[in-house]
């Protein structure tokens, strides 16, 4: 089948794809890393459409293959076994204009080591050994399957990275320093062994996002001094890292039995639910807002709630939007002031001129993290109580 041979334009043509890593493209192809059975994702979301099965339908699986989008390979680690969607993805094949846009936020050059976190299908750890040399990476997944079919994956692609079954939180201290760190799962926090185990002057490369929502591509220079800083450079939407996923407590753990309003405090805002759920705004309010989530709760007449909530289940707010309307009413419940919290971040963002991701940057030091707004001396306050 001659589909593949003649994907390599949509990649070149979108700037992610450079001639460094042609070479690598065209002889390392994906297909060889894809599994038969696999859910087409969409460039610009993190939906999953219906399963494509290569046996019987080859010409649907290769067009998703060689298509700028995610491959979703896995649900709920493993359990999943069905035609249909699982409940939770959890391992897949990101989309090649993320792969080689992150590839190239690497900035690799020949005899580097590389450390990465999340093998996955392998293809990622496949490009890097082709560019670089087996021997120079070193790629750790914590799912044994996922790692047993990368395995087999790289073998019929004839490479041979050490690809190795762990907790990718801890690195691999017996292969450092690395010259370069790359993850393919995202992190709510850099693991301290990913900076101790770089070189001073190394790169970490790593999806890094709020619990609230919102996620941006880090790109941290490690200092003589074991600090790590940087800016943020694109927007992503990665599966979490296994050991930082947050259980989301259900529905009734914050009503406890009773009915809504229960003992909530009713109010107004001009603030509009539909203003807030974009993704730098779910960023920016994660800042701000520490140890809360939302949910949607959707109505047929087009009307919704937006249900914040705190991890600890002692908090809540709704906000219930129409449509045409000015003001909304809110209820809130519990220690703190979830919907108060949210709209004193909307407000430092208008101050601060609403400033686009690549305003923002990330600091990580041995007392923890800190993003940052224009230089690392703008730390971002948090604005909870």
């Amino acid at each position: 089948m001659g589909f593949a041979r003649n994907q390599p334009d949509y990649e070149v043509k979108a700037g992610a794809l450079t001639s460094d890593w042609l070479g690598s493209f065209q002889a390392v192809p994906r297909e060889l890393f894809v599994p038969d059975r696999i859910w087409p994702g969409i460039a610009d979301g993190t939906r999953q459409t219906g399963l494509v099965d290569r046996a019987k339908d080859p010409e649907a699986w290769f067009e998703a293959v060689y298509s700028d989008i995610p491959l979703t390979t896995q649900w709920d680690d493993g359990r999943h076994s069905g035609n249909g969607l699982g409940t939770m993805p959890t391992s897949s094949s990101s989309m090649p204009r993320m792969v080689f846009s992150m590839l190239a936020d690497l900035d690799v050059a020949d005899g580097h080591r590389v450390l990465e976190i999340g093998t996955g299908t392998g293809w990622n750890a496949g490009l890097l050994a082709h560019r670089l040399g087996g021997a120079n990476v070193v790629s750790v997944e914590y799912d044994a399957d996922v790692s047993m079919a990368a395995v087999e994956n790289l073998r019929r692609a004839g490479l041979a990275p050490l690809a190795l079954v762990g907790d990718g939180r801890l690195g691999h201290p017996a292969s450092a320093p690395f010259d370069r760190v790359i993850a393919t799962c995202s992190v709510g926090e850099v693991p301290r062994a990913w900076v101790e185990q770089a070189r001073p002057g190394g790169l970490i490369v790593a999806p890094w996002g709020t619990e609230y929502g919102g996620e941006y591509i880090a790109r941290l220079v490690v200092g003589n001094d074991g600090t790590a800083n940087g800016p943020f450079t694109r927007s992503s939407a990665f599966m979490r890292l296994r050991q930082q996923r947050t259980e989301r407590p259900p529905f009734e753990a914050y009503l406890k039995g009773q009915e809504w309003p229960s003992d909530g405090t009713r109010s107004t805002t001009t603030l509009s639910p539909a203003d807030i759920g974009g993704w730098l705004a779910q960023f920016v309010i994660g800042l701000h807002v520490p140890g809360a989530f939302w949910r949607v709760e959707r109505y047929g007449d087009g009307t919704y709630t937006l249900w914040t909530y705190s991890t600890d289940t002692r908090s809540w707010a709704s906000a219930g939007y129409e449509p045409e309307a000015t003001e909304y009413t809110v209820v809130q419940s519990g220690p703190r002031r979830l919907w108060d919290e949210t709209e004193a971040a909307c407000l430092w963002w208008e101050e601060n001129s609403r400033p686009g991701f690549d305003r923002f940057g990330l600091t990580v030091d041995g007392e923890g993290e800190r993003v940052w707004l224009g230089s690392p001396d703008q730390p971002i306050p948090c604005l909870s109580t």
